[in-house]
């Protein structure tokens, strides 16, 4: 645990002087893998290019931004991309059925949220490491998703259901509109309110936070919750996006998510880190994956080099950390 864990977010200008820090390497090496994938390849400049990074930047946003609360509570949600999976098909499903794609998106967040719900439950009540308990929901969900699909795809939705996903307006994606959003409002609950506060501080020290007189299994209740929540939310984004929904939709999200987490710069051990940090984690992880396709990197490497960059990541935190503090 760094120094930093122990010090309660906005208390001192130093802790926020520290952010401002480590956003601003987090930033430096984003232009980097700009600048230096521009001198490697001739498309990656290219408007279209552009505008598909900053989308699929924002659809990994909406993945990894709830579970960035989780892990400020020093806790790990494993099922989000279960949720996410589970979560388009029940809502595509409804879509389909009753044509209403306000139904159907109102079902996918309150889906998402209820699993959220049910970890947090796991975690507060039964006391179950979040680990386990997230771990155990994985595989639940995973199950019942391909129960219920039994192999089949949902696809052909509403264009104007699409437009979430795959539309723009005044020549940007509507889910970066949506980012903005989101960040805007995560960044305000997360380091602007005695609710964030909160947070931070059952993160660093969940014993003095209870001493202290926060209800610490109310804030976990509602930090798993929110978890969900914006998992239900990324999954009606795919969705859109994809025009399609399937039983294997969110697998492949979970441990960019988490990634994302990291190299944004929030601990997992608890009480350090931001939703912007995350957003910049996101955006590097994207920029790392759409460079590695330009260069045509072949698919079997690219795991090997988001591992590498992961554990890079991690560790220049560490000692930019010690050094900044």
């Amino acid at each position: 645990m760094t120094d930093t864990t122990k010090i309660m977010p906005g208390r001192t200008g130093f802790h926020i002087s520290g952010d401002v820090l480590q956003l601003s390497y987090r930033l430096l090496a984003a232009l980097l893998i700009c600048v230096l994938l521009s001198l490697l390849t001739d498309s990656f400049l290219s408007l279209n290019n552009i505008l598909n990074v900053l989308r699929q930047a924002s659809l990994m946003f909406f993945v990894a931004a709830g579970l960035t609360l989780v892990v400020l509570t020093a806790g790990l949600d494993l099922s989000i991309g279960a949720n996410v999976g589970l979560t388009a098909c029940l809502a595509g499903t409804v879509i389909h059925v009753t044509g209403s794609p306000t139904l159907g998106v109102l079902v996918g967040i309150g889906v998402g949220a209820a699993i959220g719900l049910a970890n947090g439950i796991m975690v507060t009540a039964l006391r179950i490491p979040s680990f386990i308990a997230t771990y155990g929901m994985l595989w639940i969900l995973q199950g019942v998703a391909y129960w219920y699909m039994a192999g089949e795809t949902i696809h052909g939705f509403p264009p104007s259901f699409r437009q979430l996903g795959s539309g723009y307006f005044l020549g940007l994606p509507i889910p970066v509109y949506l980012l903005v959003i989101f960040l805007a409002v995560g960044t305000i609950l997360a380091q602007r309110t005695t609710w964030g506060q909160e947070i931070y501080a059952i993160g660093a020290n969940p014993v003095a936070a209870r001493l202290s007189g926060i209800p610490v299994a109310a804030r976990l209740l509602l930090v798993y919750t929110v978890s969900g929540t914006m998992a239900g939310l990324a999954s009606i984004i795919f969705l859109a996006r994809l025009n399609s929904a399937e039983a294997d939709i969110g697998e492949s999200l979970t441990l960019p998510a988490i990634a994302s987490v990291l190299i944004g710069g929030t601990s997992l051990f608890g009480g350090v880190g931001t939703v912007f940090g995350t957003f910049i984690g996101a955006l590097i992880l994207t920029l790392v994956l759409n460079g590695m396709n330009l260069l045509q990197i072949s698919a079997s490497w690219q795991p090997l080099v988001t591992g590498a960059i992961v554990i890079l990541a991690v560790w220049l935190d560490r000692m930019t950390r010690r050094r900044a503090f």
